[in-house]
């Protein structure tokens, strides 16, 4: 089956990411697996156990409602994941670790011009930026 990753951070601009990934997950039968990252900064082992705890809720809260607005009922096979990490790291582990067959994101995820264009040297799968 054919695999899809889409990264998310729950701007708009990442919710138009995922529409365009859910159509080209339900048109081409495959299954999506939406990423979404955050970063600790570094602060004590117990506080950072703590606001890992925090970012996880808050971000599985904020999925529920993109869930509800665009994958409910759509015939989507999906996955969401939640991880700690620079982004284009993530998106370099679970491509090398999955079989990962295409990259859709929103092209302002990376964070900045040298992080994306890091990303586009690295990743060997299809990739597309969504504006």
């Amino acid at each position: 089956m054919t695999q899809i990753l889409c990264t998310i951070d729950f701007t708009e601009s990442s919710r138009d990411a995922l529409r365009w990934a859910a159509m080209l997950t339900k048109q081409l039968k495959a299954h999506l697996t939406i990423l979404y990252t955050f970063r600790l900064i570094k602060m004590p082992f117990e506080e950072a156990v703590g606001l890992k705890k925090k970012m996880e809720v808050e971000a599985k809260d904020n999925f529920t409602q993109i869930e509800k607005e665009i994958l409910k009922g759509s015939g989507v096979s999906y996955d969401f994941k939640v991880e700690v990490g620079f982004v284009v790291h993530r998106i370099e582990e679970l491509i090398k670790n999955q079989t990962i067959d295409f990259l859709i994101i929103d092209k302002r995820i990376p964070g900045n011009k040298e992080a994306l264009d890091e990303l586009i040297a690295k990743v060997s799968v299809p990739m597309v930026l969504v504006p």
